[in-house]
This record gives C-alpha cells, sequence and structure tokens, in this order.
C-alpha cells in the first residue's frame, strides 16, 4: 500500500466526571486525511483544507505525532500527509486528537502495522503536548481504539476499552466561540477537597459500572463533574441552561466536551437524541451566537478507512 485514505473520529473527553482520563468517540462527525509513502525521508504536510493551521511538520500537531512514530523505526523512505479539517480547532470535540490520531494510524498503516493501536497512542500523546502543553491521552484514546475508554495510567501508558451499550447515542452543540484548552486549564484549581474527590470517584466507577451492565440509569446518575465543571462552565455561553433543558427533553446526562466550548449530552435511543438537540438549538437561538449541532451513535471502531 502506497496511500491510506481514512476518516479521523472527533472526541468527547472527560464524560462530565472522568477529567483527562475518560474519552468517547463520536460516528458520523470528524476529519479526513490521506498519507502516502513519499521517496524523501521524513513528513511533510502538504495540504490543510477546512482550517488556517501551520503547513510546517514540527509546528503541527499531526506532523509532531508522526515524527515520534518515525523516531522509533528506520525507513529510507517518507510521508506526506494531507488534511481536511471538519473540526474546527478550541471546539472541544477533539481536532487536535483527530490530527494527532490520524497520523499516526495511516503511516503504521502504510508501515504494516509495526504497531498496536494501544501503542499508536503514546505517539499521539506527544500532538496533544503540542496543542495543549500537556500529553493527554483522553481524545487520541478513543479516537484509536474507538468507543469509551479508560486512561488507567499515563507512565506507564495503559488505556482500557470500555464497552458500549448499543442504544447510546451523543448530541452535541458547538457554539461557534474558541475555548484553548491551555487557557482552559489554567483557570482549574491545583487541588481538590478530599470529599469532593470521594464523590467524582464514586461517579466515574458508576458510569464505567453502567456502561458493562448498559444501566442507563446509572448511567445518568453517573454524568455529574463536581470538579472542573463548576469552573469552565463560567467560559460558556448559557451552558447551565443548556444541560438543564437537555435532561428535562430525555437525556440521561450533559457536561461540558473537553475543555468546551461543546456541549454534549448522552441519551438512550437516537428518538432521546434528536428531542435533545432541539432543546439545546431552542436556548442557543435565544442566546444569539451561532452554533453547529451533532447527533452521533458512539463509534466503536475509531479511525476508519475509506
Amino acid at each position: 500500500m502506497e496511500e491510506i485514505k481514512i476518516f479521523c473520529a472527533a472526541t468527547i473527553a472527560n464524560i462530565s466526571c472522568g477529567f483527562d482520563v475518560l474519552g468517547l468517540a463520536l460516528d458520523n462527525v470528524g476529519d479526513e486525511m490521506i498519507v502516502r509513502k513519499v521517496p524523501q525521508k521524513g513528513v511533510t504536510i502538504t495540504k490543510i483544507i477546512g482550517q488556517n493551521l501551520p503547513l510546517e511538520t514540527h509546528k503541527n500537531v499531526a506532523g509532531v505525532a508522526a515524527l515520534a512514530l518515525l523516531s522509533k523505526v528506520d525507513t529510507d523512505f517518507g510521508f506526506e500527509i494531507e488534511i481536511y479539517k471538519n473540526i474546527k480547532p478550541g471546539s472541544g470535540i477533539g481536532s487536535s486528537a483527530a490530527s494527532s490520531a490520524g497520523a499516526v494510524y495511516g503511516i503504521n498503516e502504510l508501515l504494516g502495522r509495526p504497531f498496536s493501536n494501544h501503542d499508536l497512542i503514546e505517539f499521539a500523546m506527544q500532538g496533544e503536548r503540542l496543542a495543549s502543553g500537556v500529553a493527554h491521552a483522553d481524545n487520541v484514546a478513543p479516537a484509536l481504539l474507538g468507543g469509551f475508554t479508560l486512561v488507567r495510567s499515563t507512565a506507564p501508558l495503559d488505556v482500557l476499552k470500555i464497552h458500549t451499550p448499543n442504544e447510546l447515542y451523543a448530541t452535541v452543540i458547538h457554539p461557534q466561540i474558541e475555548v484553548k484548552t491551555s487557557d482552559a486549564r489554567e483557570i482549574l484549581r491545583s487541588s481538590v477537597p478530599l470529599k469532593t474527590a470521594i464523590k467524582q470517584w464514586g461517579n466515574i466507577g458508576g458510569l464505567i459500572s453502567g456502561l458493562y451492565t448498559e444501566d442507563y440509569d446509572l448511567i445518568g446518575r453517573s454524568l455529574e463533574d463536581y470538579i472542573v465543571e463548576p469552573i469552565r462552565s463560567i467560559l460558556i455561553p448559557a451552558f447551565n441552561s443548556v444541560k438543564t433543558e437537555s435532561i428535562k427533553s430525555g437525556a440521561l446526562g450533559a457536561g461540558i466536551s473537553g475543555s468546551g466550548p461543546s456541549i454534549f449530552a448522552l441519551s438512550e435511543g437516537s428518538k432521546n437524541a434528536s428531542k435533545v438537540a432541539i432543546a439545546m438549538k431552542k436556548v442557543y437561538d435565544k442566546v444569539g451566537i451561532a452554533y453547529d449541532v451533532h447527533i452521533s451513535k458512539i463509534n466503536t471502531e475509531g479511525i476508519k478507512k475509506l
């Protein structure tokens, strides 16, 4: 194989209670990427369509992730990358993760798969380091593995794929404003009261259990964030109204997608997810900020070949 075209899934990180450890992949929202072998060694980004991002390899998350992978293999050829960005940077649904994960996935396929998809997470994390200052895995893990993922540890890297209930759907509203991940991290507190942490741990355990047992009520009860959401929500217009109206309309729960400004809700069944989308739109129509809304089944495959 000399060339590969792939779909790089958008992702929702944190999933309310799991800051920096939980994530999921979306099924119908994402970027496209073409990766091809070329005679000249190294990595060249030849085209970016859809967003104004740097083509320089060391300044682009896809390039940095690709170089991290190539530092572990010896080849007498190189790679060109074309990126078709449908995920806006700063949207909160894993724009940098899609590029980082897509680059390493594509190169790995063209190399004959010397690395597992789990191995690729570590390389993709270097792209996230460039984007946010922190090499986190909660977006790149579901992008590469699909479904829900739990980052048990980053040193050493230990990521688990979690069972996805078949009728679970995500609704995401993306207000057309930008919240940089690095800025959203700066406002977080460096310490958490023990009582608060205990409540959060309970929700993480409850959410994981609910996913495996397909207990939708338990999933909903566990989608509460006592640590990050109270602080970050002030950056997102009408967040509380969107969350309240989503749950009234049938969502199991709702919260901030990644670092925002996108807001997600999980629902049982596509009909409930569609009702939630209508409720979200009604709130933002009053706010007067442009937005996009996505309804998606959970993508259990992750990156897909096109």
